[in-house]
């Protein structure tokens, strides 16, 4: 079925051109930092983790969203999702790829990876989220080539991969869970020390990883003529603004604790983010623009009206994953280290290598992400189903 990926036209060969050049040139500041070490980022003994991981937890999060779509068709019949759940599966394990890149380029040196295999600690939590990645990576990839070969042999999907569907499901929020107790099971960062972080986590993975897709199917359904149905985009739609609400409640209870217990440890990291703390605050705009874009995508996403209007489900959609990014992919990890244990401020900001670099992966993602629907769509398409 690869041969699908082959055939494209003049917009097709130009969009890969350009990912293949992004990653290119991002590969420079990769060789840059492999040689000169972490010291090319912005990270420091203070903000050990930065930019790298605050986009693998946003990322893993995407990869994550992928049951919002595998539980309703597999285990409620959701038929309006036949187009679409395809997609939400390879986008799955494109965005697991990219999680794992940020991982090895956060390490520094990409030979220390195989430290984990070598020397398996069952008691570390980084153990097992290598563990659940790399598990679902897998089930995605067989559950989603296995049915897709078996609709482009015009064949129902075998039943054999019905257990790995259902183990995916649960797999989905696992990886997520996992993810969050990397956080939370850390005493010194107050900001994380709360035993709602993993719902947090799970519930803007359900609004945004949806939101991504939904804009890229769309997207395609634009340039490729491929419609995943007007029903499936309402349907996701009505889910993904549910989520956001219920991200949104959990971040206001977060609001709440902190400020009415008035624990220094609690309040020091949201006063830090949002009006600055002893004259540092570099996050402080970016802050009210994540809570500004929350309040915007609600007003566009709660009433059925905007909703049901592309006009006005787009915006909403784009302003409900810029909310998210900033709370998740900037806001959480540089938040949780500031200030520190030792109630000293020290501030980070990416540098250009961490972002380029960053570029090359999110570049890659799309790579795989570009073919795997490629071929997808193709095979729709060539069956009669798209």
């Amino acid at each position: 079925m690869f041969e699908k990926a082959l055939r494209g036209d003049r917009r097709y060969w130009a969009w890969i051109i350009l990912l293949l050049a992004v990653m290119g040139i991002g590969s420079i500041f990769y060789i840059l930092q492999l040689v000169q070490g972490l010291t090319v980022t912005g990270m420091s003994r203070d903000v050990s983790w930065g930019f790298y991981i605050a986009q693998f937890t946003y990322m893993v999060g995407v990869a994550a969203s992928a049951v919002m779509l595998v539980l309703p068709f597999y285990l409620h019949n959701a038929k309006q999702f036949s187009r679409m759940v395809i997609l939400g599966e390879f986008m799955a394990i494109a965005a697991v790829i990219v999680c794992l890149g940020f991982i090895v380029v956060d390490l520094g040196q990409p030979q220390r990876l195989f430290n984990v295999v070598l020397y398996p600690t069952p008691n570390s939590i980084l153990f097992w989220d290598m563990i659940v990645l790399n598990g679902y990576l897998l089930l995605n990839i067989i559950i989603g080539w296995s049915n897709l070969s078996a609709e482009n042999k015009r064949l129902p999907h075998p039943q054999w991969v019905k257990p790995l569907v259902y183990l995916s499901i649960v797999w989905a929020v696992s990886i997520h869970t996992v993810t969050a107790f990397l956080y939370q099971g850390l005493p010194g960062r107050h900001y994380w020390l709360t035993a709602i972080l993993a719902a947090r986590f799970l519930s803007s993975a359900f609004c945004s990883g949806p939101a991504i897709l939904l804009i890229l199917a769309l997207i395609v359904k634009k340039v490729a003529k491929y419609d995943p149905g007007e029903k499936a985009v309402q349907t996701l739609a009505t889910i993904i603004t549910y989520a956001m609400l219920i991200n949104v409640f959990f971040f206001l209870l977060e609001v709440f604790t902190a400020f009415y217990s008035n624990i220094p440890g609690h309040t020091h990291t949201l006063a830090y983010l949002f009006t600055g703390l002893h004259g540092a605050g570099s996050l402080v705009g970016w802050m009210w623009v994540m809570a500004v874009c929350a309040i915007l995508c609600l007003v566009l996403l709660v009433p059925p009206k905007f909703r049901k209007k592309p006009e006005l489900l787009v915006p909403g959609l784009i302003l409900l994953i810029a909310a998210t990014w900033i709370d998740k992919g900037l806001g959480l990890v540089v938040g949780g280290f500031i200030p520190n244990p030792f109630e000293s401020i020290t501030e980070y900001a990416p540098t250009i290598p961490e972002i380029m670099i960053s570029v090359m992966i999110y570049a890659t993602g799309l790579l795989v992400l570009t073919v795997l629907w490629k071929v997808a769509i193709g095979v729709k398409k060539e069956t009669g189903s798209a």
